[in-house]
């Protein structure tokens, strides 16, 4: 009988060896191309807001709630929206035209969510005006990160929008990291540092009641002491604010743009002034252009709650995430297919509304939300025709099940009555589904 064919131990050694020098390159080069394991498993449903977890440094037990489109690119930018005192991710989600936005165009939506009891984003403490100095900022960052990992975000396309203490935030994030943003849209906000305490306590009634002022190279010296040299390009900015701001007074406005023309380094002279939107005055500083380094909006006989639908879609152009952008200066967006005529009739404490909405286009509006700003003191207490959200302030009517459509050349006319305490005046400005229409 023939032996029995066996192989040595050292040629079998040999092949081994042989074996896994084949197998480590591959297995290398699998590694590399296969994406994080973290990036596989913490993705979040698309077309959902969904709430995230382990996110990174979070000294300030901040909640992080995401929003990712459908159609969420390759490499998409990123949009931080922050909310007011009192509010939540939630409300800012559902509150804004920011997640059609985002379907729209793209991009990924990130809403940090405050969980101590007052609602409010630390925008006093020494902490949170410096770069990685703790508390709410360190947060938002740690978010920002996991959104670029996660969905390889374009780390040159990060901005951040707020209203209110959002606003406020959106100075501070863009004072401590200039490396992370690159612009800021603030509506009804204070300039960074304007807040600050030492005691512990979140409001400062000397800035809230806008008696504190500084020159321009003051201000800028606060924003850059919040991240010791560090000499590279800095965010731009939009400020938004109206004249009757009863809780962040009027003044703040023009601090604002003190500090970030001085930050920016441009001329504190607009380059550019135009009328938008009835009652509307916008300055434009360091260019002319929808991407001006400072760009400011005025709102004539508007109250701290100046916020409607349509301004995001100018903080989308600011941003230049439209997609269009061709640095022209004509306001954005331009008015939509729709007009709007608004008359009141008063008494002592009290008013009843009537606005008329035209579909001016050549095709039917299919559902409708007609967002205005009701003047200071306005709320309403009864309508018709449409539902009212909130009752004062920002405003939005959306349509009820039988008028919701109104043909091209169509009129759907609704109505409110509310009280008033002296300005008794009409909402000046109007947008129909996003978009402003012509007043008239």
């Amino acid at each position: 009988m023939p032996p029995t064919p066996h192989r040595s131990r050292t040629g079998l050694r040999k092949a081994l060896v042989a074996l896994l020098g084949a197998l480590l390159p591959l297995l290398a080069a699998l590694a590399l191309a296969a994406p994080p394991a973290g990036a596989r498993t913490r993705a979040v449903p698309a077309a959902t807001l969904t709430e995230v977890t382990g996110f990174g440094a979070n000294p300030s037990n901040l909640q992080m709630y995401v929003y990712v489109p459908q159609n969420v690119g390759p490499h998409p930018a990123v949009v931080v929206a922050v909310h007011w005192c009192g509010g939540s991710a939630s409300a800012m989600y559902s509150g804004t035209e920011w997640p059609s936005l985002a379907d729209r165009h793209g991009f990924v939506l990130v809403y940090p969510s405050v969980t101590r009891a007052s609602k409010c984003f630390d925008v006093s403490s020494p902490q949170a005006l410096r770069h990685d100095g703790g508390s709410d900022p360190v947060g938002i960052r740690s978010m920002v990160d996991w959104a670029t990992r996660t969905y390889a975000a374009d780390t040159d396309r990060i901005f951040v929008t707020g209203i209110s203490s959002g606003a406020m935030m959106t100075n501070v994030l863009l004072g401590d990291y200039p490396d992370v943003f690159a612009a800021g849209a603030a509506f009804s906000g204070v300039p960074f540092g304007c807040f600050a305490t030492t005691d512990g306590s979140e409001w400062n009634s000397a800035c809230s009641g806008g008696t504190l002022t500084r020159t321009p190279q003051q201000w800028g010296d606060l924003v850059r002491a919040a991240y010791p040299g560090y000499t590279g390009p800095r965010p731009r900015m939009q400020l938004w604010h109206g004249t009757e701001d009863d809780t962040l007074r009027y003044p703040n406005f023009g601090e604002e743009i003190k500090q970030w023309t001085n930050v920016l380094g441009v001329s504190q002279t607009p380059a550019a002034t135009d009328t938008p939107a009835a009652g509307w005055s916008r300055t434009r500083y360091g260019g002319t252009g929808d991407r001006a380094p400072v760009e400011a909006i005025s709102l004539q006989g508007v109250g701290h709650n100046l916020y409607s639908w349509g301004m995001a879609s100018r903080a989308l152009t600011f941003f230049g995430l439209d997609g269009d952008g061709d640095g022209g200066t004509d306001p954005q967006p331009p008015a939509g297919a729709c007009k709007v005529t608004a008359a009141v009739s008063t008494w002592s404490t009290g008013l009843t509304g009537s606005l008329t909405v035209t579909n001016t286009g050549t095709a039917p509006v299919n559902g409708w939300k007609l967002a205005f700003t009701l003047p200071a003191g306005q709320t309403i207490t009864n309508g018709w025709n449409a539902t009212y959200s909130p009752r004062t302030g920002a405003v939005t009517a959306a349509d009820a099940a039988y008028n919701a459509t109104i043909a091209p050349g169509g009129s759907v006319t609704l109505g409110y009555q509310a009280t008033h305490t002296g300005n008794s005046g009409t909402p000046t400005a109007f947008s129909l589904n996003g978009s402003a229409c012509a007043v008239g």
